[in-house]
Order: C-alpha cells, then structure tokens, then sequence
C-alpha cells in the first residue's frame, strides 16, 4: 500500500543518501588535494632558494610585499567563509586571475629557475580544451536525456560556474604535475620502476623498524616512482594504433642526437584524459544510477516531511550595500513617502473617518478592556525587530517562554510569560515589504510560538478578533496577545504592509493580533492605562488621534488612573540631540489633558537601552520616567552621545540606567576602522567606482624619471610628493572625468555630514573628508603607476606586444610537445583557424599586465588621442580591474576611521555609525506586572551576546507528538530551535539589567 511504499522510499534514503546534496561535482575536494599534493611537490624541492634565489634589491622586496598585502586586504571578508556562493567564487577566481597574472612578470620566479610561462600557458590552453570538451559533453548528454536514452535526472542541468571550476581544478592539477615531472617519458631503466605498491607494502611488512627505515627510498626516489610510474601514462601509441593520431606525445629526452620521432603519450595529455575520464564516468553514473537509485522519488512530494536541521534565518540588513535592491527600494519609498503622504494624504485620517462610519454598539475599534479586570497582568514592550534573524529570534525565544528564571540580587526571579506584547514600531527592515515582514518578523516569531493549527498564512481576517472555535469574546482567550504601532520604517509604503500585516492578521507566531488600527488605547486593571499613539514620518500624532485620545481622558479615565505612553521616536533624547522641537500634539496632551497622570512614556527608534527619572523637586513633573528600549532585534546604537541629556518639558531628569554602557559604546566604535569592510563588503561597489572616477584622468602617468633615478630614500619621497601634485594641478587644469568627480565628492561629502552642526563646520569637515579620499586615491595611482613603470624598465613588461606569451608559447611549444602526427595542423583546419587564435586572444586577456604596459607605452610615446576608441577602452578597463583591488580595502578604511573619528569625537553619525557596524548582540526587551495592589513593576531582560547557531529542540520534538491539538502557549517548550552547544545557558544567559517600581498610591 501507499504507507508502506513511502516508509521503504524513506529507509533506502536514509541508508544511501549522500551527505552532501546535488550536484555532487566535488571540485572543492579536488581542489583541496591538489593543493596537498603541490605541497608534497614543493616540500621535496629546496625551499633555500625562495630566499638566496630572490634578486637582492629592495624594490623587488618592497613589490611583492605591497601586491600581497592588498590582496590579502580585498580577499580578508571572504577568507574563511562562504558569504554568497556566487560573489565568493567570483572574487576567488578573479583574485587569482589578476595576482598571478602580475606575480608571473616579477623575477622571482626566474631566479629560482621557474619559468612559470610555461604553467600558465600551458593552463590556458588546457582549461579552454577542457570546457570545449565537457561542454559538449554536457550538450550530448542532455540529448540522449531528451530522446529518453538515459535516466530522468540527467535533465538536471549543471551551473555553466560548476562547469568552470572542474575545468580550473583539473587544469591546476595538470600544471602542478608538468611543473615537478614534465612531460618526458618515464624510463624503463628505473630501479623504481618496478616496484609497484604491492611490492612497497610487502617490504614494510616483511621488516623490523630499522631496517625498514634504512632501505626506505629518498624523498627524490619517491618522486620518481610517482612522476613515472603512480601518474604516468600506460603503455605507448604504438599500443593504441586507433588512436596513434589523436593523441599528445611526450618530450623527447636523448644524451644525443635523437633518431627518428617519439612514441610515447604525453604525461599531462593522460593525466588530463584520465582526469576528464572520471569526470565523465561519474556524471553518467550519479545521473543515471547512483543518483536517482539514492534519490528515489514518491508518489506524492506532500508526502515527505521536510528534514531542518537548522533555522534558516536571514542575516542583518547590509545598510552600505551598493547592490542591494531594498536598499534602493527604501530610499524610493521613502522620496514618494515624503513627497506624497506628509501633509498630503495621511492613512490615520482615514482610519478615522472608516472607523465613525463602522462604528456600531459603542465599538470605536480603538479601545480593548478585556484585561481591565484581571487581579494582575504581565506584559511585555519591545521594538525596532524585524532585522537579523538570530537577534530577532533570541528576543521572541525570551518573551515565548512560559516563565524566565533569572538570577536577580543574588536569587533567582520568576518572570512569567506576558499576557500582552506591545511592539513600539519598525517591525521590519530595510522596508516594508511583504518578504521583509514574513522572512524577517513573523518567521522568526513563528518559531519561537507557533501559530494555532487552522492559521493560514495567506488569510485575511475580515472581522477581528478571529478567536479559536468556542470562544466568544477576547476576555475568554488565555493566550498571549500583540499590539504595535508602527514605525518610521512601517510608513515608507504608507503604512500598506502595516494594515495587511498587522491590522488584517490574526496571528504573529502564537500571539494573537486582535488590533483594528494603527493606534489604540488599551484599559488595563487598578486603573491603569496604555495609550499607542502612531506618529508617522511627522514625529507627532494627527488631530483626529489627539481629538479621541482627549475625549478619552475626559469621558473615561479617573483622576487618580495612570498612563504609560508608548510612541515609536524617543523625541525627549532627539529633540535635545538636533536641538529641535517636535511632538507638539504629543506634549500637550500630556501636559494639558493628563496633568500629571503619564508616568512612564517608553518608546524604541534608538536601538539601545535608556532610563531616566525626573529629579525630586517641589513641582509634580508631567513625566515621571523616560524609557527607550528598542534592542529588538535591530542593529545596536550608540549610547554615548547621549551622555548629556538632563532636560525635558521643563523638568530635569537623571540617568538611572544605560546598556551598553558609555565605556562600551565607545569601544564598539572602534569597529569602524577595524570591521567596516569585513561587514560591509558590498560598498566596493560604491567605493571602489568612486575612487576609480576620482583618478580616471590622470592615467597613464608617463614622466617618473624623478621618483625612480633618486638615489636616496628622502629624495625619492620628495620627488613622490612632488609628481603627486603634479598631477593635482594636471587634473585641476586639462581633466574634465577626475575633475567632476572630485567635485560630485565635494557635494556628497558635505551634503552626507548631519545638520547637527554649523554649515561652516560642515564644510570644514567635509572638506578634510573628500580630501582625504582623494589623496588616498591619487597615492594608489601613483604607486600602480611606478611598478608598471618599473617593470617595463627592467623589461618584464611591454617588450614584444599584446601576444607576447602566446608567441613564447608557440616558439617552445614544439620541443616540449612535439606533434609528429600533424594533430594541431588538422584541428586549426578544421576549426578554420579557430584553435590557435581562442588560444591566443584567451592569452592576451590573461595577461593583462602586459596590456597595460604595451597600451601605456603607445600613449606615453604618440598621445592619447592617437589611441583607437576601442583599444582606450581595454586600457581603462584592465587599469581598473588591478585599481579596484588595490582601492577598495583603503576606501573602507578613510570611511570607517571617519565614522569613528565623527561619533567618539564629535557626536556626529550616530545611526551612520553604528548600522555599519549590522551588531547582532545586546538585545533585550522589558517586562511589566501590575501588581495585585496596583504597583508597577518593571524588569528589563538582556543578552549580551546573541546565539548565532540552533539546533532542534529535542524536548519540543516530543511535545509535537505527545501534545498533538494544545495550543503553543500552553506547552512547557514552545520553541523550536534553543541555542547550539557550546553556548548553551539558561534562557540563553539572559540577565536582568534594570529594575524599578511605581507605585500607584505615591504616583
């Protein structure tokens, strides 16, 4: 039966399943024994000569160590790890490309008798024969796949990167055998010839230690036996008479004058038929068999029980990307959000005018008092979540919990479970956008409390709340429940995603969303209250949220009832820090209609954690605490520029309580200069581009003799110094693509600075800042310049044209692979010239170096302007692939020291600042109790460091099966994932960092 026919599928899965998923090409194991045996390779030879050998000058020293420096620079982000498959092999083999393509011209190599000509030439030529080769092979084999003369699999076509890279690998391994064995015939003469690997395991069984180390061959003789017999060909052409002429003969190697031509295969041609052979072979049969017997397909694929052994979360937003379409999208949105909706059209006008025209048995969709008469309540406040997924999911772990056992002045607290979460905006980022607030909000919390049995995800609630069957009214409901205002970001559509999300759903992961509107007031017991007041993009509330919420205060609350305000922008910390005055509607409904009963106002937008406390004086303040928590799940902020707020609304206020503290959110910082390109590796796009336009004018730079004929080490920086101004005041004068990007520089520098200071100011600093830029810039340039120059002088560069490697190639090409048959003549026939000119163009586009240096020299001797259009072009574009590499990291360093230099010593880019930073850690969230006698408690609960690995929860895997139909909340382990060993703690190390008291009868 069906049941039966699914479990044996599953058991031969799980039996023959490979551990690593298709297509199983393994060219990174390849490649990891490649390097191994180029190891092995270059430990037998003598490694001295990397050092005697080296030319003894400086300038060759001081070459070599600038060009690995910065390449070691631009590649350091992707060292280590995997960041995107796509830009992580781009930027691997492009690096390689480019260095060894400089490296081979340098004389290192020919000192210490490696003429690295040949590898390279030689990989050229084999890598264009193998993806010629396995491409065809590729296109064959999908039409027998189509004429249904292999299995069904075949039709699962390999990535054209995936075909590449084998090619590369394959070719690599070639090249490292010709380099260490060459392409000679192996002798017949050699002791070890014949000794095969059975004869060498019967001599190592047959003898004690010692006289097993004696006769133990030297590591040269073992180098033979594999050169000539482990990777040699098998046999000669005359034993293969079929393909006598077909295949590639091997070096001739006589003590004199050799008679006749040679019989003997190639060692690199086998090697690399025997490598496309295995190839080939385990294609066809992973595809054909292997494959689809280890794979077998079902029935029904609903059937299959997706397996996760991990979360898939999302990574924090990368705020400097200079390819990320939601970025762009953001700032789109945000110019029609400005442009259109502020002062224009507003959402909560018309939610006012909807909700008078619904409005039926008093119901306004406002106000929710289901919890007025509960004897106590917890409830929970975050914001700012929606960001990366392990900070996001570490705060929703905490508040899903059923109780948090903390360590709290020396004995353990009981914080049990909100019966409410009150969210304080920006749900979602970059954008609000339907994959931002499922991938990066509600999976997350879906995780942490899974939703009830019957949600859908694609349903829209009609008429709120939808509660579970048998319930009538939301006071029934014992579950937990969500309210949230939205944030800056929330309105960048104009609150679409918000009201579909949130105001038309009934569900956020197991809380219930019984929310109508954007802004509500929520009557909670022993009088106390909760007003969300939505503020939009003006920072302040409308007039019909400021006329209900006023009608509110005098027709329902008491005189002695309290008021926590919940808005999403601390306006108290931002007023005082852009010396402005915003929330006017906001104050004077405290002021003016509360009169003293707004205790506690809470609010996110910063992504850290305030407190401050009115000062005691004879005068009742209108506030009595500010608190600003939106460490839920955002990227950090800094806190030490707000060191020095003391005043609001005419009272004075104390800290009492700041994470992370001033001394650590300085240090952080520091990260700027030290992390800024490690975790913003997409701002090469900006920077790099940036930098480039910035000196495009002033290649090539042809009067050096100055820098390069001084004798002394102070007389070559000065005349460095000197051909740097030079070209400054070139670039002032003839430049018109340099010029205008140093000025576009200029804008963006200054226009980039806050408003917070003077314009003079403004444009001192930006100025010093564009400055800086542009002479990091031109410095590059320059030092580019001189080691093309000084390789042309010393005739590495530029001496015999665009071709000159495939010229050195065809001259040697004979005496290493002689070609008696005429193979290479009857396949230039046959591909009409073709074979040798792919090679030979193939070659040149390798060599760049040697482009620029021919190029450079044609415009340094006739002009630019007698320079084709086309061959300026390949110029420009061949500078630019060594510039970029060479500017990218020093971009990100001026950038990142600035934002350092701007926030710990001028205060300057707080948001700028610490978003480049995308800081995962010290999340936290704060949890009230309204006592029975009517107080306020309030705990705020961190954690330092946010987990980045989770496994399967084992206990939540049995609660699935045992607890089939109990609703999420009412599960001891609701959570799916808990934090990965070794970093398992309770409540993942969570702590307490703050705590007061308010009191109703004092307040």
């Amino acid at each position: 039966n069906l049941h039966l026919e699914l479990c044996i599928m599953d058991t031969v899965r799980t039996m023959l399943m490979h551990k690593y998923p298709y297509p199983h090409e393994h060219s990174r194991h390849a490649l990891l024994a490649v390097i191994a045996g180029s190891l092995f390779f270059i430990s037998t030879d003598n490694m001295h000569t990397l050092i005697y050998k080296l030319d003894n000058n400086i300038k060759w020293w001081s070459m070599y160590a600038c060009l690995l420096l910065f390449f070691y620079f631009f590649s350091s982000p992707f060292l280590g790890k995997t960041i995107q498959p796509n830009y992580s092999n781009f930027s691997r083999w492009y690096v390689a490309w480019i260095l060894v393509a400089a490296l081979y011209h340098l004389p290192s190599f020919q000192s210490m008798g490696v003429d690295i000509r040949m590898n390279l030439s030689l990989f050229l030529t084999l890598f264009l024969s193998s993806v010629i080769f396995l491409v065809a092979f590729h296109i064959t084999f999908l039409g027998l796949w189509y004429l249904g003369l292999v299995a069904r699999i075949a039709g699962k076509r390999p990535e054209i990167l995936t075909i590449l890279q084998n090619c590369m690998v394959l070719s690599i391994a070639c090249c490292v055998f010709y380099t260490h064995c060459g392409n000679r015939a192996p002798r017949t003469n050699s002791r070890l010839r014949q000794m095969s690997s059975k004869d060498i395991f019967r001599s190592l069984t047959n003898r004690n230690a010692t006289t097993w180390y004696r006769g133990w061959p030297q590591i040269h003789e073992v180098k033979e036996q594999i050169c000539s017999t482990w990777l040699g060909p098998v046999g000669s052409a005359s034993d293969y008479p079929v393909f006598s002429k077909w295949v590639v003969y091997g070096e001739l190697v006589c003590n004199e004058a050799c008679a006749g031509s040679s019989d003997n295969i190639s060692p690199v041609y086998s090697l690399w038929a025997t490598f496309i052979g295995l190839y080939i072979a385990n294609y066809v049969v992973e595809r054909s068999t292997g494959w689809a017997l280890t794979h077998p397909q079902s029935i029904s694929d609903s059937h299959h029980r997706k397996i996760e052994t991990s979360p898939d979360f999302l990574d924090m937003v990368p705020w400097y990307s200079g390819t990320s379409a939601d970025l762009f999208k953001t700032a789109f949105d945000l110019l029609v959000s400005v442009t259109l909706f502020l002062g224009r059209f507003d959402m909560r006008t018309m939610q006012a005018a909807m909700t008078k025209a619904q409005q039926t048995e008093n119901k306004d969709g406002f106000l929710y008092d289901h919890l007025s008469r509960e004897e106590e309540v917890w409830f929970d406040f975050m914001a700012d979540t929606g960001d990366g997924g392990n900070p996001t999911y570490t705060v929703a772990w905490l508040l899903a919990q059923p109780r948090l056992r903390i360590d709290f002045k020396g004995h353990l607290k009981d914080l049990p479970r909100g019966h409410m979460l009150l969210v304080g905006g920006d749900l979602a980022y970059p954008n609000p956008s339907p994959f931002s607030y499922e991938y990066r909000l509600f999976r997350p919390f879906e995780h942490a409390l899974q939703p009830p049995e019957f949600y859908k995800p694609e349903h829209i609630a009609v008429q709120k709340p939808e509660l579970p069957d048998g319930l009538k009214t939301l006071q029934q409901y014992p579950g937990p429940q969500c309210f949230a205002i939205p944030g800056n970001h929330d309105w960048f559509d104009g609150m679409e995603t918000f009201m579909r999300y949130i105001c038309h759903k009934s569900w956020l992961g197991g809380w219930l969303l019984p929310q109508k509107k954007s802004y509500f007031a929520l009557q909670l017991p022993h009088g106390w209250w909760v007003f969300g007041l939505d503020q939009a993009l003006h920072g302040d509330i409308d007039i019909f949220q400021f006329k209900y919420f006023c009608e509110l205060i005098m027709k329902q609350m008491g005189k002695n009832d309290l008021v926590i305000i919940m808005t999403h922008e601390p306006n108290w910390l931002l007023d005082w820090y852009w010396d402005i005055s915003t929330g006017t509607n906001v104050s004077h409904l405290i002021q003016h209609h509360l009169k003293g009963r707004c205790c506690l106002r809470v609010a996110g937008d910063l992504h850290s954690y305030f407190r401050h406390s009115a000062v005691p004086s004879t005068e009742s303040p209108a506030i009595r605490h500010l608190l600003v928590n939106g460490c839920g799940g955002a990227f950090l902020h800094p806190t030490h520029v707000f060191a020095n707020f003391h005043q609001f609304l005419g009272t004075s206020y104390e800290k009492r309580a700041v994470y992370p503290s001033f001394e650590d959110s300085k240090k952080i910082a520091l990260g700027n200069i030290l992390k800024f390109r490690k975790k913003n590796w997409r701002f090469d796009v900006i920077g790099g581009i940036i930098y480039f336009l910035l000196v495009f004018s002033m290649f090539p730079q042809c009067n050096l003799d100055g820098v390069l004929q001084d004798d002394t080490l102070v007389g070559h920086i000065e005349q460095f110094f000197v051909t740097l101004w030079r070209a400054f005041t070139n670039m002032l004068e003839h430049s018109y693509v340099s010029l205008g990007g140093t000025l576009l520089l200029l804008i963006l520098s200054y226009l980039f600075i806050p408003v917070k200071i003077s314009k003079k100011r403004r444009a001192f600093v930006g100025f010093l800042h564009a400055s800086v830029h542009l002479t990091a810039a031109m410095i590059l340039m320059l030092l580019m310049e001189i080691g093309i120059e000084t390789c042309v002088r010393h005739g590495l560069l530029g001496t015999a044209g665009y071709h000159t490697l495939y010229e050195w190639y065809r001259s040697v090409e004979n005496e290493h692979f002689p070609d008696p048959t005429g193979l290479k003549t009857r396949m230039e026939s046959w591909t009409f010239g073709l074979y040798p000119a792919c090679i030979k163009y193939l070659m040149s586009a390798f060599d760049v170096p040697e482009v620029i240096a021919v190029t450079r020299s044609n415009i340094c001797k006739n002009g630019l302007w007698t320079l084709p259009r086309g061959f300026a072009i390949v110029y420009y574009a061949c500078i630019f692939l060594y510039y970029w590499v060479l500017s990218t990291p020093v971009v990100s360093l001026v950038f990142g020291s600035y934002l350092y230099a701007c926030i710990n010593w001028l205060h300057l880019h707080f948001d700028e600042a610490f978003s480049s930073l995308r800081i995962a850690n010290y999340k936290s969230f704060t949890r009230f109790h309204i006592t029975p006698v009517g107080n306020l408690e309030v705990y705020t609960v961190a954690v330092d460091k946010v987990p980045k690995d989770w496994v399967l929860d084992p206990e939540w895997e049995k609660e699935q099966i045992g607890k089939q139909g109990i609703p999420s909340y009412c599960r001891e382990h609701p959570s799916k994932w808990i934090p990965k060993y070794p970093y398992r703690g309770p409540n993942c190390n969570a702590r307490i960092i703050d705590h007061f008291v308010i009191e109703k009868a004092s307040s």
